[in-house]
């Protein structure tokens, strides 16, 4: 199926999260290896955290009764490091106590100890009356037993796992990693380290596309090159069939030498859309069997990564059973990089089972004029400057992939609105949409 109607951004983004299938498989992995992956159950206390009152300083634990001015003495009679627990406080003496340690009955505020001096052997001086619950911190005031810590479809960043460990969760479920097979087609690709052929150019989009892949916890099947002809492409096409996702960049048009969209078509099915956005505008969305003829399915070996972890039968283990997903990206490189951030990224991360794909969007000044706002919508790439403000890359040409690397995020400026210098723009920082 062909579709050559112009599509708005959101129209695209929200037919790609419709279509979006998460992964049903569940791995139990060690917390501490956690970081990254999606979270396939909420997560609850068993205990509470802290378990008992505690010293938030290193000082001495008192009645405040018995240090009613500045200059009070007492006599020390317990010591309380952390990791043990104390007598009560008998009335009338302080306890010495560090960082951590339980409270002992009785008491009821922590002088720290540079508010202390000694008086004598066993004997310390208060330079300051304390108030009821100085630095103490109350049994349960971060986490109480049976408490709801971590929701499922949380993609766990490292303070995740953090808080999972202090409950004392050794292993969490998460999501098996999604699998994402990529190829590349033009015979005038290199690779570098090659020398350019005449004519030619080094694919910089398998470079970028496989590092964007990584940084979002992907297993990447990486089928290189493949040579511009149809059998060829087909055949890179049913071996990339045992990922759950099948993405390009390039090749998807009408060209004679773009077999592509030929391909996908005779394996699957694919719609060819022309989206408002720009840089961006052409992407193709569809599938690919993994059933096919029994030629094919012969030639269709599931990659050497898989077959190690013991799934043989990857046709039909997918989040989409017998397909799997296709996007061809644009082949300019700017495009290629700003549709899939936009666009496919969240797609990717639905099929990871995250459930919060949107990225965080902040008001900033703009310090730049935009004075020729395109039909479409655009996204400028930008850097903040000493100032505070947003400075503009001077050229927003697709293919100049210098603006993505100098740039700090991107501003989303709607279709036909002009930007003066003052005005707050919408801006996307590239920490909300590289990992």
């Amino acid at each position: 199926m062909t579709n050559m109607s112009l599509l708005s951004f959101d129209e695209a983004l929200t037919q790609l999260l419709a279509a979006a299938r998460p992964v049903a498989e569940v791995d139990e992995v060690e917390t501490v290896a956690a970081v990254g992956r999606t979270l396939a159950r909420t997560q609850a206390s068993g205990i509470t955290v802290p378990p008992l009152d505690n010293s938030a300083m290193d000082g001495y634990a008192v009645r405040i009764a018995d240090v009613p001015a500045a200059g009070a003495r007492l006599p020390v009679s317990q010591r309380i490091p952390a990791g043990s627990v104390g007598t009560p406080l008998v009335p009338g003496t302080a306890a010495r106590i560090f960082t951590g340690a339980p409270v002992p009955f009785g008491a009821d505020a922590v002088v720290m100890q540079e508010l202390c001096e000694h008086a004598g052997e066993g004997v310390v001086q208060f330079n300051h009356v304390p108030h009821p619950g100085e630095n103490i911190r109350r049994a349960g005031e971060d986490i109480h037993n049976g408490a709801e810590i971590l929701a499922a479809g949380t993609r766990l960043a490292p303070q995740d796992i953090g808080l999972a460990a202090s409950v004392g969760l050794a292993t969490l479920p998460v999501f098996r990693r999604l699998r994402v097979a990529v190829f590349f087609t033009g015979d005038e690709l290199s690779l570098p380290g090659e020398a350019l052929k005449p004519g030619g150019i080094y694919n910089s989009n398998r470079y970028t596309l496989r590092g964007l892949l990584e940084a979002l916890g992907c297993e990447v099947r990486d089928l290189g090159i493949v040579p511009d002809n149809l059998d060829a492409t087909r055949a890179a096409l049913r071996e990339a069939a045992a990922c759950d996702v099948i993405i390009t960049s390039g090749g998807v048009s009408v060209g004679e030498e773009d077999h592509v969209k030929a391909a996908v078509q005779a394996e699957g099915a694919l719609d060819m859309w022309k989206i408002a956005i720009k840089p961006g505008k052409p992407l193709a969305f569809g599938k690919v069997s993994r059933r096919g003829t029994a030629t094919d399915q012969a030639t269709a070996i599931p990659p050497a990564p898989f077959r190690e972890k013991g799934v043989t039968e990857a046709r039909g283990q997918g989040p989409l059973g017998d397909e799997a997903a296709f996007i061809g990206l644009p082949g300019n490189p700017v495009s290629s990089f700003v549709t899939f951030i936009m666009l496919v990224r969240p797609f990717i991360l639905a099929m990871q089972g995250v459930r919060v794909t949107a990225p965080r969007v902040l008001a900033m000044r703009a310090d730049f004029d935009w004075p020729k706002p395109d039909r479409r919508r655009e996204f400028l790439r930008v850097r903040i400057n000493a100032a505070g403000g947003l400075e503009l890359f001077p050229n927003q040409s697709s293919g100049v992939l210098t603006s993505c690397a100098w740039a700090d995020g991107l501003v989303d400026t709607p279709p036909g609105q002009a930007v003066k210098r003052g005005d707050a723009v919408r801006f996307i920082p590239f920490s909300e949409l590289l990992y």
